[in-house]
């Protein structure tokens, strides 16, 4: 009776599963995005050969090739085990990095990047089981900071400046 069971089992027809293919479509539709953008990219006609579609072009190539493999992956049944797919997902943190972004998104043009990132990261280091808050906000800070200085200042790009960043502006500008 059991070799019937197991015999019914192989004989049907398994759908992939949904959450794992709809990642893998997630990821071939930001490299056609990716594609997309980097073809609008205007291109002078003074480039030989490498201009600057060609990093853009790479990186896209390489997004739409993993997407390809995760698609490869769900279609044959997935790419988790028994035990993480018994797993429920961790709704709490789940919510916090989603807070965290949304708090990035909201905060980076009235406060800038600084503050916005510190509270990033903090709900980051929270989503992933911290407790110590004060540190994980210390931590984001340094880290924002050096971040900001190295688009700001070796970039020369501008990556949102509101009022940490203004002072620390100020300061250098004291300084040199």
């Amino acid at each position: 009776m059991a070799d019937v069971d197991n015999a019914a089992r192989e004989g049907a027809v398994s759908r992939p599963p949904a959450g794992e293919t709809l990642i893998a479509l997630g990821v071939l539709a930001l490299s056609a995005v990716a594609f997309w953008q980097t073809l609008v990219i205007p291109v002078s006609p003074l480039y030989a050969r490498v201009g600057p579609t060609v990093i853009p072009m790479i990186a896209a190539s390489g997004l739409g090739l993993c997407g390809l493999a995760l698609l490869a992956l769900a279609l044959r049944g997935g790419w988790q085990d028994e035990e993480e797919k018994a797993t429920p997902p961790d709704l709490r943190a789940l919510l916090l990095l989603g807070s965290g972004l949304l708090a990035n998104l909201l905060l980076i043009g009235p406060l800038g990047f600084t503050v916005a990132s510190m509270i990033l990261f903090a709900l980051t280091a929270r989503a992933f089981g911290s407790r110590n808050l004060l540190r994980d906000a210390g931590g984001g800070f340094v880290l924002a900071i050096v971040a900001y200085l190295g688009f700001a200042r070796a970039l020369g790009i501008n990556i949102g400046a509101g009022p940490v960043e203004r002072l620390i502006e100020r300061l250098i500008s004291l300084v040199i």
